[in-house]
């Protein structure tokens, strides 16, 4: 499996546990107060079916315009909103039809059953939580305007926040190396590409992030290339993307060679 199958995996777990969740704690209600297992498991799914459906599919359709993306990010995707997609399908139907049927052969009701501390310990955080959360809900419903004005301070808030946040098509991670590639122009003879090489391997070594450099050239018919292969130095530095564009910078003076810098994954 790819890394982006992998990843639409690891995520469909939250997505999948979630319609099981909602059917078991549906049919669970029904047995605890009193109803035999299977009489339970037919109401509460016959109750709690539409909800399960309407979150399957707006949960497919949210992976939907992955799948037709174009371009390369979308070539990219193409498999992550496969997995994911049919992985929240099956989820839907699973919970439809197989979960009711082990919650009828399965569940029993608990009363009367002596739980230990742990459990207990378990049972009063959730009461505290659920009054914490009617109270809340409470509040929330008596001061519509106050939660409206709210609602509109985080939206405006995106606009400012949209704009300080780094975006990018990868992550950029800092492994404290660095590669440049080099390219000269075409008709380059093979001493003027060495020189070229030594002044690039110069600026790489010299600058204060750089630790220790390793610098190749190759002929390529009628033009030659290289690269530089740079480890920065450890403990406080700048990130490896400021060390590249300083960088840049400076090796753009040296004549008759194309020069890229990137940071290696």
């Amino acid at each position: 499996l790819d890394n982006l199958s992998l990843m639409a995996l690891t995520l469909a777990v939250g997505f999948v546990v979630d319609d099981a969740i909602v059917m078991l704690e549906n049919i669970h209600r029904h047995i605890e107060r009193g109803e035999p297992p299977l009489e339970a498991a037919f109401r509460g799914s016959k109750e709690i079916a539409f909800t399960i459906v309407s979150m399957t599919i707006s949960l497919s359709a949210v992976f939907l315009p992955v799948l037709f993306m174009p371009g390369l990010v979308g070539r990219l995707f193409h498999e992550f909103a496969v997995t994911i997609g049919a992985a929240i399908l099956v989820s839907g139907f699973v919970s439809l039809t197989l979960t009711p049927l082990l919650c009828s052969r399965f569940l029993r009701p608990h009363a009367g059953e002596s739980h230990g501390r742990l459990y207990k310990l378990i049972e009063r955080n959730f009461e505290w939580g659920l009054r914490t959360y009617g109270r809340g809900l409470r509040w929330s419903l008596d001061h519509p305007r106050s939660v409206l004005a709210f609602s509109l301070l985080v939206l405006v808030a995106m606009v400012p926040l949209w704009s300080v946040v780094p975006k990018g098509f990868l992550p950029s991670e800092d492994t404290g190396r660095a590669v440049l590639n080099t390219e000269a122009a075409e008709g380059t003879s093979w001493d003027a590409m060495v020189r070229a090489q030594r002044a690039v391997a110069q600026i790489a070594t010299s600058h204060p992030s750089v630790q220790q450099a390793t610098s190749r050239a190759f002929s390529r018919g009628t033009s030659g290339s290289g690269f530089v292969f740079m480890k920065l130095r450890e403990g406080s530095r700048p990130h490896v993307d400021q060390v590249i564009a300083e960088l840049r910078r400076e090796v753009q003076a040296v004549p008759g060679l194309r020069v890229f810098i990137v940071n290696p994954p």
